[in-house]
This record gives structure tokens, sequence and C-alpha cells, in this order.
């Protein structure tokens, strides 16, 4: 007796899709040109005195985040090591990324860089880009004549 398969016509390209969105999950290169282990993700809020961009590094030291300016460009990056080497063939699972990460943005030309600023508390980094003077929305009172 013959048995019915069902026929997706559909299945290679899903295939592929889930292919490429496994690719470009991850972050391609960092500044450097080198393959980074995890994608940064960041939350950005923006008021009129500045740009907030907010991203959770957890179970990281202070001394292996670093946040650089350079020509217009903001730079997050770091690097998260696995701390338990001594007993990692006992893992049954790892999920938690580890290894390096960088994520650049291009810095609007109203922000005040020299007033930028950088705080890492409870697993979360928040760098704050003040607004230039000139920047800031302002009101203007219609005369009456």
């Amino acid at each position: 007796m013959a048995t019915l398969v069902n026929y997706d016509p559909f299945r290679n390209y899903r295939v592929l899709q889930n292919e490429i969105n496994r690719l470009f999950d991850r972050d391609l290169e960092d500044a450097t040109g080198q393959m980074t282990q995890w994608p940064l993700r960041v939350d950005i809020r923006e008021d009129d005195n500045q740009i907030v961009l907010k991203t959770d590094v957890p179970g990281m030291e202070q001394k292996d985040i670093r946040v650089n300016v350079d020509n217009g460009h903001l730079t997050i990056s770091g690097e998260r090591r696995f701390d338990d080497e001594a007993q990692k063939d006992n893992y049954q699972r790892v999920e938690r990324p580890f290894g390096r990460f960088s994520r650049t943005f291009q810095l609007a030309n109203t922000t005040d860089v020299a007033r930028i600023q950088a705080a890492y508390k409870n697993g979360v980094l928040e760098v704050t880009l003040p607004k230039l003077e000139e920047a800031k929305p302002r009101s203007i009172q219609v005369q009456v004549q």
C-alpha cells in the first residue's frame, strides 16, 4: 500500500531563512574587523536635552567594558569570559553568551561629545549623550503688532 507524504514546497526556503536569521543574530564584525560572539541589544531614548542608550551586560566588571568616541562614532565593546573554565566539561548546557561584543553608533551632529557620560550599575550600562545648547528645541514668543 502506498504511503502519502505531505509535500511542502517552501520547506527549503524556511530552512534557508532560519540559517540567515541565525547568521544575522550575531554582529558580523566589531570595530577591529573581527567576528563578535554575541549581539549587544540596546534601548535608545531621546528627550529635549539628551539621548540615552541602555544595554544589559550582566556579570561583567567595569574594567571589561569600553566606551569610545572617535570621529563621530560611539563604540561600546568588551568581553565576557567564561568564569568556570576548570569545570567546563561538567556543564550540560551553556546558554548565556560569552566572548567579545561590540556595537558602533553614528553620533548626531547635535551631540555634545565633550559631555558624554557612561555609568554601569546592576549589570546595565547607561550612556548619556547630551545635546548641544543650540540643538535643543526652544519656544519663540510671537509678537503682536
